[in-house]
């Protein structure tokens, strides 16, 4: 088949990598402009530099909405577009331009979690499984019928970096494996169960804020779902933002008000957390390790010398 990819960062990349390990011809690749924002800054492998190292014309776009762009598809002859990581919606008369349509490539089990940073949301919201799902593009965004889709469980220390790791490392074969069935005709297209549909909104500074009334066990998985080199979960203390980088659910339970540094345990400092701390039955979080306003990395215990005083989502 004749192969146009629309993709970004590294997700587009190992898009691009494996269909041009296939048996397929990749003949136009468009990709977006490098970006300043923080959650596009990482894990960037540039899909322009693949594509011009094995001779595919590309294109840079911010969004798909020019003439020159469907000229250029039009020209192309796509039997099939394969898009991974595209930030913007693409319209109807691109996605259905191709014969078999477009084939989206997506890091999440949906119908859940379509939308941005799915790895983080569902980490967040102590999922037991993540994964990536290869579905044909329709007018819904991440809605449209299923080719194919790959799970990896979710480990009681796993963060947003480990899980990264393991979903990018099946794009390769769900991508090369979808092209087989599209191209024999022995895809199944299974659509989507849109009861349990959930859609989420791209990440910015105050996502990462902690709210210390959130349970103890929720926010040790907000912070493993914020790793380097994602932007850190912080807080504030004494005026000064501080990233916390590891942290654990305390063995005691304390009572109080939510975000006072209360007490050593084991290897950190508990803050008091939950909205019910003040009836004496939550655990605390223990802040293990940091990251100051400066770039440095220490024990929690080197900061919070002195128990009291408040942790807060504001200076």
């Amino acid at each position: 088949m004749r192969v146009v990819m629309f993709g970004y960062q590294t997700w587009g990349h190992r898009t691009l990598q494996a269909l041009l390990e296939s048996e397929h011809e990749v003949v136009l690749v468009v990709t977006h402009p490098k970006s300043d924002h923080a959650y596009e800054k990482i894990w960037s492998d540039s899909v322009a530099d693949l594509a011009e190292q094995h001779g595919v014309p590309v294109l840079l776009r911010n969004r798909p909405d020019d003439e020159e762009l469907m000229m250029r598809l039009k020209e192309a002859d796509p039997d099939l577009i394969v898009a991974n990581n595209w930030r913007t919606w693409i319209p109807p008369e691109i996605f259905n331009l191709p014969r078999h349509g477009t084939l989206n490539v997506h890091d999440s089990l949906l119908p859940k979690y379509a939308g941005f940073s799915p790895i983080i949301w569902a980490l967040i919201a102590g999922e037991s499984e993540v994964g990536v799902t290869a579905h044909m593009m329709d007018d819904e965004l991440d809605a449209g019928d299923i080719v194919l889709q790959r799970a990896v469980p979710v480990g009681p220390a796993d963060t947003a970096t480990d899980l990264f790791h393991r979903t990018v490392d099946l794009i390769g074969p769900i991508v090369q494996e979808s092209l087989a069935l599209i191209a024999s005709g022995e895809a199944k297209f299974t659509p989507q169960d849109r009861t349990k549909a959930s859609f989420f909104h791209k990440r910015s500074l105050e996502d990462s804020a902690i709210d210390w009334t959130w349970p103890a066990e929720d926010l040790e998985r907000f912070v493993r779902a914020q790793s380097d080199p994602y932007p850190n979960a912080f807080t504030y203390y004494k005026g000064e933002r501080i990233r916390v980088l590891k942290a654990s659910v305390s063995k005691g339970v304390y009572g109080g008000t939510p975000g006072r540094v209360f007490i050593p345990e084991g290897d950190g400092v508990v803050i008091v957390a939950g909205a019910d701390a003040r009836r004496g039955r939550s655990h605390g979080l223990v802040i293990e390790r940091v990251r100051t306003e400066d770039g440095k990395d220490l024990p929690a215990r080197e900061l919070f010398r002195k128990m009291g005083g408040y942790l807060t989502d504001r200076p």
